[in-house]
């Protein structure tokens, strides 16, 4: 009696936690979330369809960052972004957990890049 109790348990206790493990809300596929850093766009060195594939920005706002970046020698930081036209406060709060800045992997080695 006392191990069909101790199994009832333990059985429970599994069925238990599989379903707060199924409820739990899972992060899109290729989020920041489920990816890591890995998956977030780096504003030096994204294409404008990749920049137009973030929510809110379109051709025109993502033709405008990449001519930020040429103008200005790249981003050196993620609120530089506010300083495009059609980028707001609230845009880029909505942006900042999707985007990174980091410079090109030659110019992190301390290689200058090719000329």
């Amino acid at each position: 009696m006392r191990h069909t109790l101790s199994a009832f348990v333990v059985v429970l206790a599994v069925l238990l936690c599989a379903g707060v493990v199924a409820a739990a809300p899972q992060a899109p596929a290729g989020s920041p979330a489920q990816g890591g850093a890995s998956s977030l766009v780096n504003l030096n060195t994204a294409t404008p369809a990749q920049l137009d594939a973030l929510p809110g920005i379109g051709p025109k706002v993502a033709a405008r960052i990449v001519e930020y970046r040429q103008k200005n020698g790249g981003f050196k930081k993620v609120e530089e972004l506010m300083n495009v036209q059609g980028i707001g406060e609230k845009l880029f709060l909505k942006l900042k957990p999707l985007v990174s800045v980091t410079p090109a992997k030659a110019e992190r080695a301390g290689t200058p890049p090719a000329a």
